[in-house]
């Protein structure tokens, strides 16, 4: 029986290498000279340090564009209020990964809302579909592409 698994992942090596860019960048940069600005990442999060909260927002669509050229969806990138003090403004950047249990949820339940003859199942932070006809669950990606979800997905494992 065709399946597939519908997953929602980051490639690390190429997050790396977006901030280290950044990190690149921020130091060249004739507007950001003589502050002590950079990019931070530890596990799944990036934080941001500068001076100013107009400076850190620049930072944050410099990140943004090095995260674009390097293939990875902004829908991953989840920014968090930025935190002002007297002479440093911060801002962490939270990178989410993996379908939790109220998006999977709602996949399932736009599945089968569209009446296709498939079957889902949640297994941990992906959801696997399964169905008797090729076509159904080429039916069943074209609706979650065209699904605005907020998270960016992909579509692994599909077996004839």
């Amino acid at each position: 029986m065709p399946s597939f698994d519908i997953v929602s992942e980051v490639d690390h090596h190429e997050l790396a290498n977006a901030v280290d860019q950044a990190n690149r960048e921020v130091a060249t940069r004739f507007d950001f000279k003589g502050t002590e600005s950079s990019f931070d990442l530890a596990n799944q999060l990036i934080t941001l340090k500068t001076e100013s909260e107009f400076q850190l927002d620049q930072m944050l669509d410099m990140l943004y564009s090095k995260l674009a050229k390097r293939g990875i969806d902004l829908e991953c990138a989840d920014p968090q209020d930025p935190e002002i003090m007297a002479k440093t403004a911060s801002r962490q950047v939270l990178i989410r990964e993996g379908i939790d249990r109220d998006d999977a949820r709602d996949i399932v339940k736009r599945i089968k809302a569209a009446k296709l003859k498939v079957q889902t199942s949640v297994q941990g932070d992906e959801v696997r579909v399964s169905g008797k006809k090729r076509d159904d669950l080429q039916a069943v990606i074209a609706l979650l592409k065209g699904a605005e979800l907020g998270l960016p997905l992909q579509f692994k494992n599909f077996r004839d």
